[in-house]
């Protein structure tokens, strides 16, 4: 099978290291990856703050950047979530009406994609930590994904999956725009999850979505929290 990966703009610019790490599990599921060096931004962040127009004028680029009629794999949960449910406002019944619909249909979350699209769920990873699983906003509310992340690192040896108390609580990203405007409550929802994490003797925090990832790194950072945060593939790669 041949994929078009999708590597978020804050994936790129932050954590290039987890990028390859992605190209290296798709690898390892024997999945070929084409990967288009002019994609960008899909557009959330400026849809988020209120730019409509700009946030069209990327989300077109980013159709004409995907122009395959085959699976689309994003490394993001945010960012796919904004293109399933967001381009519909932003496309219906224009120029680029099908174009949406053919990127809409086609383009799977990472660990949807290997789940329940390939079905490839032990990589023969071995990672010695306690570990919960962050179940993002997006994940959750726009994509319907729960039990994917946490069927992939039980085939992981060594971990140990903890559960948080409130596993489904934001992390006080909200899209970017939210943890600007409103930064205090950003900060204080970000602490809220990362009590619960660490209450739990957890060492690390896995998510699928590197936008958490950033907001929940950087409190922890800030405020020396005896914890980490990692992205799923991170985890995933661990031996590979």
């Amino acid at each position: 099978m041949t994929i078009d990966l999708f590597i978020s703009c804050v994936m790129d610019q932050f954590y290039p290291g987890t990028a390859k790490n992605v190209m290296k599990i798709l690898d390892a599921a024997c999945v070929d990856v084409e990967y288009n060096p002019e994609q960008t931004c899909c557009g959330k962040f400026a849809f988020t703050s209120g730019f409509v127009e700009e946030a069209k004028e990327l989300g077109e680029k980013f159709l004409q950047d995907f122009p395959n009629d085959r699976p689309i794999v994003g490394v993001s949960a945010s960012c796919v979530g904004y293109i399933k449910t967001r381009y519909q406002e932003l496309f219906y019944n224009t120029a680029s009406h099908l174009e949406f619909k053919r990127v809409v249909r086609n383009i799977y979350e990472f660990t949807d994609f290997l789940v329940n699209k390939i079905n490839v769920v032990d990589f023969g990873a071995e990672f010695n930590h306690k570990v919960v699983y962050q179940d993002t906003c997006c994940s959750l509310r726009e994509l319907g994904l729960k039990d994917e992340g946490r069927k992939l690192l039980s085939n992981v040896k060594g971990i140990e999956i903890l559960e948080m108390q409130r596993p489904e609580i934001c992390c006080g990203f909200g899209g970017g725009f939210f943890s600007i405007q409103h930064e205090a409550i950003s900060v204080a929802m970000a602490e809220r999850k990362i009590k619960d994490a660490m209450s739990t003797g957890a060492e690390y925090i896995v998510t699928n979505d590197i936008s958490c990832l950033m907001q929940l790194d950087s409190c922890i950072k800030k405020q020396k929290f005896d914890i980490q945060v990692v992205h799923i593939a991170d985890v995933l790669a661990q031996g590979i």
